[in-house]
Order: C-alpha cells, then structure tokens, then sequence
C-alpha cells in the first residue's frame, strides 16, 4: 500500500524555485513575499547569468523586468533584454512561468515579446506584492490595470 503525504519515509517535495532577475535599482524587493510563500529565491544580477543559472537548475517562475532596446540589436534581432533568457527557457525550462515587470512607456512592446515566448504575467510598475502574489498564484496572462493609469 502506497504511503500518505506527509507520513514517515514519504519524499518532502522540494520548494518551488523562482529566479529573481534584477537588473535595476526599480526591481522591487519581493524577498520576504517569497519566503511567506515558501518559495525558494534565486537572486540573480544579469540576463547572462540567470541563463547560466538555468543551464544548472530548471526554475518554476522567473521575475524579470522588461527593457526595451531603443536604438541597438534589439530592434532588429531580438526585441529586448529578454529575448535570449525567454529562449533558453523554452530550451531548460519549458514549464516555467514568467512574469514580466514593465514600465508604462515600454507596456506595447512586451506584446510583441509575447507573441514570441509565453509570459503567465505581465505587471506595470511600480508593483505591489499583492500584485506578483497573484500573478504567481492566479490566472494565465494577469496585467494589473489599476496601475495602467498610475503616474510615472
């Protein structure tokens, strides 16, 4: 007979991993949020290395911002400085979630990203934990329209 969940010699389940890209002082410090969901954290300074991360561990949800290349490659090329990460994604990781942190100027060029990659989210800064909580938690595709109007 198989055992219970949570009896004795059954496997714990490890936590769900989250890598963390933050490549500005605007990436918002959702740390504890992710601890009170018992999600573990990967902190990671640069698109090169969270795709070097990815190569060693498969994440289950990336936050990262969204920047849009005026002016270089990525009008060309690629799109923004996600492109590279969405793509080594869909290669390591297919199943995770990404949710993307856009200001409001840049908020119509992340729709040309996701006619590209599949993004669970995307959310107009300045953003609340309560917003990425439930972009983590909830519906496929949650924009947080109540900041849309927000002041920059």
């Amino acid at each position: 007979m198989p055992e219970a969940p949570g009896r004795l010699g059954a496997e714990p389940r490890p936590p769900p991993v989250l890598f963390s890209v933050i490549e500005s002082p605007g990436h918002p410090n959702l740390s504890a949020l992710y601890r009170r969901l018992g999600i573990a954290e990967v902190r990671l300074a640069s698109q090169r290395k969270a795709v070097q991360a990815l190569k060693r561990q498969a994440p289950d949800y990336v936050v990262a911002e969204f920047f849009y290349g005026f002016g270089n490659n990525y009008a060309g090329a690629n799109l923004s400085n996600l492109d590279v990460l969405l793509a080594s994604l869909q290669r390591y990781a297919p199943a995770a979630r990404v949710i993307v942190l856009v200001q409001k100027d840049q908020r119509g060029y992340v729709d040309r990203l996701a006619e590209r990659f599949p993004l669970r989210a995307v959310l107009i800064q300045p953003v609340t934990p309560s917003d990425v909580e439930s972009a983590l938690q909830g519906a496929e595709a949650t924009i947080n329209p109540e900041r849309a109007s927000a002041p920059k």
